[in-house]
């Protein structure tokens, strides 16, 4: 029978725990077996309910107001203190109450973060919930505009852009048996210096190779990733292939069925070869494993948390790659290995079958070796699956066959004082000039002076909420890194975030989403330093997609890292400054990836430098 909130846990065991915990001092306190009685039509009370858990103090409330940094006076403390024990049993039942409620993997919070409404007043953008999507259509790339002869040396191939594989392997020039041999023999002989494969499929992809090239030759082609092999994140779900978010508790996971993203690409006929690392739990490059390195400069990380596929890709040991984006997890390791990286529009991908690290600004993507490729991607894996409830409907407005296409008249928005200072540089404010010769309008455009990090509350409750377990069972403490700015330490410090400043936090993530469809009603794209904090927090919590691509090189006399300094382990130096890539970012509006791509790919080629390789692969 349902029980009123005076009611709450009279009878339960939590409510005996409470009375073996709490000192008692008179008969009076103790806490009641039996009901208490309720006067007929008398509603429900909060604060009501019987003690329960530690007792509290004012001196407590005085010390937790420096957590949440408020103030209280001191009788504001006496009483806060004088009733927490009723007034939070309930909350907390949920947790460590006798009817603990399980809350499963794949379950995502009620509410459901959708970007689209605050672009929808602008009326520039908004594709995506209320548009039908064109069902079953599928993108024509022209990939007859590689007609030239197949290389002869196997590097040569291995660092072909997806859409000269496609072309190749759907005329039949190459098998996709042979591409998959030259892959797997580069990911096994590389990985010695990388460290960037955690999972070998090679058995796995051969059966699908074979599977290819038969259907190929019996006239069966699935579409331009057909045979084409490629790498996927270890956080992305493959049956029966082990599955580790690169974090030690999870290294002998085995998922029983794939995640939609990977399906989608089975059906297309990609053949996966490795599962690439990552970051544990999605954070930085360092891995159960050790850590994942840069192929232009082995000294230093590839960056994370898509560790993987960015030295990958970058190394020429995949066709394309799949990585995911919370805040920087696509656009660091692309600009640090010199892959491009699209980050799609939250809600157009599906992550039914990823890693959850956040409900609200996950979002899956390719890593590839040029901007078309991925399209080619994105139009494979795009679109709801019933499962993901942030998904929605939405079309892909490219054309393949246009890539010549001008770019000419487009606005090309930029913040003036982000490209005077670091970490923008000389290439950043090169790529502003040719955008000018590409016939492009640069228009200088705001945004208010407000804390953006602030938003970062959303993440790090987020987050701890997904790995709640993990941490309460002390498991997160298996994980590699344990220093502050690592995972564990946040997860147990988001256990004190405030409930009202989340509450705060999301209220002003409406702010920021409406200032963002501001700024994309006065431009086409907005032209950003790849690594500036706000570049990376604004558009990951309002959902806007962001194209990262090469566009020179820098020298550095100092390797890099994802991780704060820690004067005990510095960082090497170099007496000869090292020539590495450095990529800009274009942001778009929401669903408009398709804009993105036309404006990345003139840049692309006007830039010239995307073909360049590491040295020593």
């Amino acid at each position: 029978m349902p029980r009123s909130r005076r009611e709450f846990l009279t009878q339960s065991s939590l409510g005996l725990l409470g009375a073996a915990i709490v000192p008692q001092t008179a008969e009076a306190n103790q806490v009641p077996q039996t009901p208490v009685s309720q006067t007929p039509g008398a509603p429900p009370a909060f604060g009501t309910a019987p003690p329960v858990g530690p007792a509290v103090s004012a001196a407590t409330f005085a010390e937790a107001e420096k957590l949440v940094q408020v103030e209280m006076t001191s009788a504001d403390q006496a009483q806060a203190a004088g009733n927490w024990q009723q007034s939070m049993a309930a909350v907390y039942e949920r947790r460590v109450g006798p009817r603990r409620v399980a809350i499963e993997e794949g379950i995502a919070p009620a509410t459901c973060w959708k970007p689209q409404q605050a672009a929808a007043k602008c009326g520039k953008s908004g594709d995506g919930e209320g548009k039908t999507a064109k069902k079953g259509a599928v993108q024509v790339f022209d990939t007859g505009q590689f007609r030239g002869a197949l290389p002869a040396s196997d590097e040569d191939i291995a660092f072909a852009l997806v859409i000269e594989l496609s072309n190749w392997v759907a005329a039949r020039k190459i098998t996709s048996e042979r591409l998959t041999r030259i892959y797997l023999e580069r990911l096994e002989k590389y990985n010695k210096q990388l460290n960037c494969v955690i999972t070998l499929t090679a058995d796995h992809a051969l059966e699908q190779a074979r599977k290819a090239d038969a259907e190929i030759a019996a006239g069966h082609y699935r579409g331009p990733l057909h045979g084409i092999p490629w790498g996927a994140k270890d956080l992305l779900d493959t049956a029966g292939i082990r599955t580790t978010w690169g974090a030690e508790p999870y290294r002998d996971r085995i998922p029983v069925e794939d995640a939609t993203v990977t399906k989608r690409l089975n059906d297309g006929g990609a053949v996966l070869v490795a599962k690439l690392s990552l970051g544990a739990l999605a954070l930085n490059d360092i891995w159960f494993g050790g850590q994942t390195m840069n192929p232009w400069l082995l000294e230093e990380g590839a960056s994370g948390s898509s560790a993987g596929p960015g030295a990958a890709v970058a190394a020429g040991l995949v066709g394309f790659a799949i990585g995911s984006e919370t805040q920087g997890s696509i656009v660091s390791p692309s600009m640090r290995c010199g892959v491009t990286g699209l980050r799609p529009t939250y809600g157009r991908v599906p992550r039914t079958g990823a890693m959850t690290l956040s409900w609200t600004c996950d979002k899956l993507g390719a890593m590839t070796r040029g901007v078309e490729d991925t399209m080619m991607v994105l139009s494979a894996i795009s679109g709801p699956d019933g499962r993901d409830e942030a998904c929605v409907p939405s079309t892909l407005d490219f054309a393949a066959g246009e890539a010549g296409k001008s770019v000419a008249g487009l606005r090309v928005g930029y913040f003036p004082g982000w490209m005077k200072e670091p970490p923008a540089t000389d290439v950043d404010r090169a790529a502003l000039e040719t955008v000018k010769k590409l016939g492009m309008v640069p228009v200088e455009v705001t945004l208010p002076d407000w804390p953006y990090d602030s938003l970062n509350i959303i993440l790090f409750a987020e987050s701890a909420a997904a790995f709640e377990d993990l941490t309460i069972s002390h498991k997160v403490d298996e994980l590699k890194m344990q220093v502050s700015d690592a995972w564990p330490n946040t997860f147990r410090q988001s256990r004190f975030l405030s409930a009202v400043d989340f509450v705060q936090a999301d209220r002003l993530r409406r702010k920021v989403a409406l200032e963002m469809a501001r700024v994309m009603c006065e431009v086409d794209v907005l032209l950003v330093p790849s690594l500036r904090d706000e570049a990376l927090v604004i558009p990951n919590f309002t959902g806007h997609p962001s194209l990262t691509l090469r566009a020179g090189f820098v020298k550095v006399t100092e390797a890099r890292s994802d991780w704060a300094p820690d004067p005990k382990h510095p960082l090497p130096k170099f007496a000869t400054p090292r020539r590495v890539p450095h990529g800009v970012t274009l942001i778009g509006r929401l669903f408009e990836e398709g804009t993105l791509a036309e404006v990345g790919m003139a840049m692309e080629r006007a830039f010239g430098v995307a073909n360049e390789r590491p040295a020593g692969f």
